[in-house]
């Protein structure tokens, strides 16, 4: 065998093995039926505001905020105002909408920030989807949160605690967080500085 076959194949061994790699890193995680996250976010707004300074923006910190919940969809963004704070988005469901024989009757997707849902046959109503799943913008408040975050897929049962947040700019921009999980359409996500996390199941 020549030297130029040997490279060859070593060079489609590991464009092979590499390409498993990432797409055991992005599978999804199946935990089956049943409710893996059974309570509500929970919420403290705060008596005093607290403001903070961080990567050149101002942030207003509107409440406490925790969250152990199953991830239904998640998007990296690299791109636009929102992305030099908030690199993802989670869907986020507890309740019902953290068990698989429910979420496997419902298309879920994510784009420009947004969280879509769609269903032929309501396993549920409604009403109980909206108020028990909601797009989640994350600001991870260290790089070392920013890697778990990142670790994560979607499937797996997670905690995160922070502050839901209002950012401004000094140019005028800014972004607010919602404040109640009733909320849908525009202005409903939750916008979270993410002090702590960790994976569940």
């Amino acid at each position: 065998m020549t030297v130029k076959k040997l490279i060859i194949i070593n060079i489609l061994a590991v464009l092979f093995f590499a390409a498993i790699f990432y797409f055991d890193s992005h599978a999804n995680v199946e935990l089956g039926p049943g409710v893996f996250a059974p309570d509500v976010p929970i919420q403290k707004n705060l008596k005093e505001i607290e403001i903070t300074s961080f990567k050149g923006y101002s942030l207003e910190f509107l409440a406490e905020f925790e969250i152990t919940g199953k991830i239904l969809s998640k998007e990296n963004y690299y791109l636009g105002r929102e992305a030099e704070l908030s690199p993802f988005d989670f869907v986020m469901g507890w309740g019902r909408m953290s068990d698989e024989a429910v979420l496997n009757r419902i298309e879920i997707s994510q784009s420009r920030r947004w969280y879509h849902w769609k269903t032929k046959h309501y396993p549920i109503p409604r009403r109980e989807i909206e108020i028990s799943s909601a797009n989640m913008h994350m600001i991870p408040a260290t790089d070392e949160i920013e890697r778990q975050l990142d670790s994560y897929k979607v499937g797996n049962i997670v905690f995160i605690k922070g502050y839901l947040i209002y950012a401004r700019a000094s140019d005028g921009w800014h972004w607010k967080s919602s404040t109640t999980r009733e909320d849908t359409g525009g202005g409903a996500c939750e916008v979270i500085f993410v002090k702590s996390t960790k994976l569940v199941k």
